[in-house]
């Protein structure tokens, strides 16, 4: 499958090396909750790196210069779907301690499977803050779509959606509701199995995450 532009997958060998070990069965739920954050910095360097900057004149030991600062540092908000995606926020907000941050609770109903919203918290004024998305899984999209759907009344400057894992029909039915939003991720993985698991994927990253089953 060809995926749209839309699509980063961040290739960078430091995060390739930890998702590996993320995905052994035999790595232990604090060694996979420290890999996650730490993958979840690198990406946030990744996802951030178009951010708008500003010159402020300071001084050094030796002179003063005109230097690079942060235009939108403080503009931003990070919300995290829950329960797995507080993993990726807690690495994301020691690289952008500045941020705001929201959370939006979804499940599946376990007859119709429509996705339900049980809780969602913004900060104000999200009209003028840039939205980062943040989720572990990106597997059917229906969780996705859903909690971009509700962001987006926020009115959100902008929306990117950051995952660990991908898989195809995952991106294809985001990107069918949301084409707008760029995805990215560390890896899109072969296929949903019969589950809505991604394989070869990480297992359940929620589990993985907080140990339990």
């Amino acid at each position: 499958m060809v995926f749209p532009a839309e699509v980063n997958v961040i290739k960078h060998p430091l995060v390739q090396h930890k998702l590996t070990l993320m995905r052994q069965a035999e790595t232990h739920t604090q060694d996979f909750r420290r890999l996650l954050k730490e993958i979840s910095m690198l990406l946030a360097y990744e996802v951030t790196r178009d951010l708008p900057v500003k010159y402020e004149k300071i001084r050094t030991p030796l002179a003063e210069m005109d230097a690079p600062v942060l235009a939108a540092d403080k503009n931003m908000v990070i919300v995290s779907i829950m329960r797995a995606g507080q993993g990726l926020l807690d690495g994301m907000l020691e690289l952008i301690p500045t941020a705001k941050v929201g959370h939006i609770g979804l499940y599946r109903e376990p007859t119709t499977l429509t996705v339900v919203e049980y809780y969602l918290k913004l900060p104000n004024d999200t009209e003028h803050r840039d939205m980062l998305v943040v989720d572990p899984m990106l597997a059917t999209g229906n969780s996705a779509v859903a909690a971009v759907d509700r962001l987006k009344e926020a009115n959100p400057l902008s929306i990117k959606f950051v995952c660990l894992l991908a898989a195809p029909e995952g991106i294809q039915c985001f990107h069918e509701q949301h084409p707008d939003v760029p995805i990215y991720t560390a890896a899109v993985d072969e296929r949903l199995d019969e589950h809505g698991y991604i394989v070869p994927g990480v297992g359940d990253a929620g589990d993985r995450l907080y140990g339990t089953k």
